[in-house]
């Protein structure tokens, strides 16, 4: 492997020198020649040959900084950022993250966390994507009709946008899956040809095949075509696809059946998370009440499950507080009712936001997604200070 190029950026003399000294221990790195000038930075790493990684202290010009590394995360695939800063607030390392930077370390620096993250980048250089930190994210309800396809195609959409990582999105609705539908798509394969091939797939295949949605990183795997295809898909298949796909996707969408049989359950049991959606009315809530109650017998912890409310409107009957009464639990999630933009979506084939990025209902997708990444960055965040306590 040719040597990867290195630029260090930090306004205190000290931290520089640390930097220098550490980085030197490597033998497959070069260390560029201090840049001060951010635009010229940018070129630079955008036209050095080979991977690159970008070191950048933001204990000082924090906000500056987080555009450079936005800046380096958009123009330059070749190089991963690894941050510094002497001020480690988990609202910090989130926007940090969330600029594009793969690793973060708290200043003053300690060596064996310096050498760790920067050969956690060199590996990711070095090896084939490995997303082991891969979520699954089930959308379900045991009711039809009340908006969980919606938001599933919507939010795996949102989340390519916000992470711009590939996102795949998978119908299981073997009956009568409506992603194709709602996205306008015409997919060449199906789940039931990826379940009779899994020993055949790999990263370059799935990318390759895969329904991409439009210029997006959203990856749709579709229902089958035919009803009797999936009489023979079993529980177990369904757990060794998620397992393939986690290698090379960071979000798994599930627009999970309205069902509780073997194959639905083995999705919701592989779920980090599942979005249960219901909508303010007696008969939802009932249902909902149901599935909760299923979910506890079935072992899941609380925290998997999500109650997300969809076509809420602040003067229903039935108010928020109602909803966390009936069900014992608190609200995650309210998406505003807006049955034109929805339906007029639906009927285009496009997500909301494409249609008209300014409704409420778009909005409140965005802002949905964005709150499941913040969240995912300050659990990460939390073990990582927790791990590095425990070590001091």
């Amino acid at each position: 492997m040719n040597k990867i190029s290195t630029l260090i950026l930090s306004d205190e003399l000290s931290t520089n020198e640390v930097l220098k000294l550490f980085v030197s221990e490597f033998d497959n790195i070069e260390t560029l020649a201090p840049i001060k000038d951010f635009s010229q930075i940018v070129e630079t790493l955008s036209n050095t040959q080979g991977k690159s990684i970008f070191i950048v202290d933001l204990s000082t010009g924090k906000q500056e900084k987080l555009d450079l590394i936005l800046s380096v995360s958009k123009q330059c695939p070749n190089c991963s950022v690894l941050a510094l800063s002497d001020n480690p607030s988990v609202d910090l390392i989130i926007r940090i993250m969330r600029a594009g930077a793969k690793e973060f370390v708290p200043v003053p620096i300690i060596k064996n966390e310096f050498l760790d993250s920067v050969n956690k980048l060199i590996s990711r250089f070095e090896e084939p994507k490995r997303n082991n930190k891969c979520k699954i994210i089930s959308v379900f309800s045991n009711k039809g009709g009340i908006g969980k396809t919606s938001l599933a195609s919507n939010l795996a959409l949102e989340l390519s946008k916000i992470t711009k990582e590939n996102v795949a999105l998978i119908d299981l609705n073997f009956q009568m899956g409506d992603i194709t539908t709602f996205l306008d798509l015409k997919p060449s394969f199906n789940i039931s040809y990826m379940l009779e091939n899994l020993d055949k797939i790999n990263e370059t295949f799935l990318l390759s095949t895969l329904e991409k949605y439009k210029n997006s990183s959203v990856y749709v795997l579709a229902d089958p075509p035919y009803f009797k295809q999936a009489d023979n898909i079993q529980p177990k298949q369904i757990t060794k696809l998620f397992n393939t796909l986690k290698d090379t996707f960071s979000y798994i969408i599930v627009d999970a059946e309205a069902s509780f049989d073997g194959k639905n359950i083995a999705a919701l049991d592989n779920s980090d998370i599942i979005l249960l959606v219901t909508v303010a009315n007696l008969p939802a809530l009932r249902n909902t009440q149901r599935c909760l109650e299923l979910f506890e017998k079935l072992g899941y912890d609380k925290g998997k499950t999500k109650i997300v409310v969809n076509r809420y409107m602040e003067n229903d009957e039935i108010k928020e507080e109602d909803v966390e009464k009936v069900l014992s639990r608190k609200v995650y999630w309210k998406i505003p009712n807006n049955y034109f933009a929805v339906m007029s979506a639906i009927n285009k084939g496009v997500p909301v936001s494409i249609l008209n990025s300014s409704t409420n209902v778009a909005q409140s997708y965005k802002d949905l997604a964005q709150h499941i990444t913040d969240s995912i960055y300050r659990k990460n965040m939390a073990e990582k200070f927790e791990n590095i306590l425990n070590n001091q």
